[in-house]
């Protein structure tokens, strides 16, 4: 019995190390998570780009309901939709040292004044630290109820089930990332794209160096410019059949269209430079210089033909078999066209019997 007994008292002490050690870890990482970042020695001041979504009045104070809490501006009410919805599960908010493209790096500051924090980890979607005041509130609301419409294979879902409030106030919260960097003038060489009075400056710039578009040394120059930076989507011979048209829903253009011969050279500089709304079609002078972008404008002016090529369906991404359905068999060619001649006049009869759309080319 007294064996018994002090087997007992041992393996009663045997527990008190194990609890010691479970107990230390949960007050270290409740000091590292919790405590320490509420002390005030590690208090971030908020820097001049730190936003504070409360409503103010005329004179400046700041407005309270009756329990003495601030109340949330418009933008403050869409961060919380914006919490709410999982936003911040696919788009971060915070530049990276090694980011491009994404705008003015930020800091700890610009966020002082935000609790809790929607910096997020995950790029699913693009970084939205300097999002406001890119596109207008117009294209944010048709965006976030139909994404696809706006961004051609986004897997982002649509909000359209949200109320309007909540609807406008998430694009007031979203017009509000980064607007303060935006607008300091410090700031200003890395927006300049953004600002309307900068198209004056960029049209003057784009003339001072235009070459002669209409040489064949500036067509061929603007080959490769092509091929280098457009052909994965419009194809080597801009037929619109680049690989990465597989998996677009709105398709590249087919430039052979005769429709483009009556592009002016100030329209395909414009649309190089500016790109295309509602497609994949970037702002190309974010990236090209002025004279690159002539130099494809010289080059797309050769594209256009009297009777465009019709293109063969989107089957493979392989490039050998890539390069062999750029285009349909001239007799199908002339089959379509023959068939769009008879709808225009009126004259058209359905044949079950007769050719599609993939019955030649492979």
């Amino acid at each position: 019995m007294t064996d018994s007994n002090d087997n007992k008292k041992i393996g009663a002490k045997g527990y008190i190390l194990p609890a010691l050690v479970v107990a230390t870890s949960f007050l270290m990482i409740y000091t590292v998570v919790v405590i320490i970042p509420d002390m005030t020695m590690v208090k971030i001041k908020p820097t001049q780009y730190a936003m504070e979504y409360i409503e103010k009045d005329e004179k400046g104070n700041i407005i309270r309901d009756a329990k003495g809490m601030p109340v949330p501006n418009a933008a403050g009410r869409g961060r919380k939709v914006y919490v709410r919805e999982g936003c911040l599960y696919c788009h971060s908010q915070f530049v990276r040292p090694q980011d491009r493209d994404f705008g003015s790096k930020v800091h700890a500051g610009d966020y002082a004044n935000e609790t809790p924090n929607v910096l997020g980890t995950s790029r699913t979607g693009p970084d939205l630290s300097n999002e406001g005041g890119k596109m207008p509130d117009a294209w944010h609301v048709g965006h976030l109820r139909s994404p696809r419409d706006y961004t051609p294979g986004s897997i982002m879902p649509s909000f359209s089930f949200l109320n309007e409030e909540d609807l406008l106030d998430l694009v007031a919260y979203l017009q509000s990332l980064g607007v303060k960097r935006m607008e300091d003038p410090a700031n200003r060489h890395i927006y300049e794209a953004y600002y309307p009075e900068a198209d004056d400056a960029f049209w003057k710039a784009s003339e001072l160096h235009k070459p002669n578009v209409d040489s064949a040394t500036a067509a061929n120059a603007g080959a490769g410019i092509f091929r280098q930076n457009c052909a994965v989507c419009h194809g080597t011979n801009g037929l619109g059949n680049g690989p990465n048209a597989l998996a677009m829903a709105k398709k590249p253009a087919n430039f052979t269209r005769p429709y483009y011969k009556a592009y002016s050279d100030k329209t395909w500089y414009y649309r190089v430079a500016e790109g295309v709304p509602g497609t994949r079609m970037p702002r190309w002078k974010l990236k090209l210089k002025p004279e690159q972008m002539w130099y494809l404008v010289a080059f797309l002016k050769t594209l256009p033909q009297d009777s465009g090529e019709i293109i063969a369906p989107y089957q493979t991404i392989n490039d050998l078999d890539w390069e062999d359905q750029s285009a349909l068999p001239q007799q199908l060619t002339d089959k379509f066209l023959q068939i769009g001649k008879q709808k225009a006049e009126g004259t058209y009869k359905a044949n079950p019997g007769g050719p599609t759309a993939g019955s030649g080319g492979h």
